[in-house]
């Protein structure tokens, strides 16, 4: 069964380290961690290298912008293409960057299947 993409491409991620941790905002407001659908980390979001703190980041943003679904399916594949390698100063994702790289994520997943079969 082929997953139903739903897409926001509205939404602007700003991901900076502070005092408190590292804090990741959708359009200005707090993104949730999103433990209900995969506890990596419950100390919070990290950056910069392939931890559970970048897998929640990657789980979080994914479920925002493209569904829980889809979320729970290439969060990883996600955290190494894009959280793991994110500026050690943060920086900012758009909604229409992240539902790009899915969409490549999801052919390339598409694409080793073919060849599997």
């Amino acid at each position: 069964m082929r997953e139903q993409l739903m897409i926001q491409t509205d939404r602007v991620y700003s991901i900076q380290r502070t005092a408190q941790g590292v804090v990741c905002t959708v359009n200005g407001k707090p993104l949730s961690l999103r433990l209900d659908l995969w506890n990596h980390s419950r100390t919070g979001f990290e950056f910069g290298y392939g931890g559970s703190g970048p897998a929640q980041l990657a789980l979080a943003i994914l479920a925002d912008c493209c569904g829980d679904e889809l979320a729970v399916t290439y969060h990883q594949p996600f955290k190494w293409a894009v959280i793991a390698r994110f500026p050690a100063e943060g920086g900012s994702l758009t909604g229409t960057f992240v539902r790009d790289v899915l969409a490549g994520l999801r052919a390339k997943r598409e694409s080793q299947q073919y060849r599997n079969n």
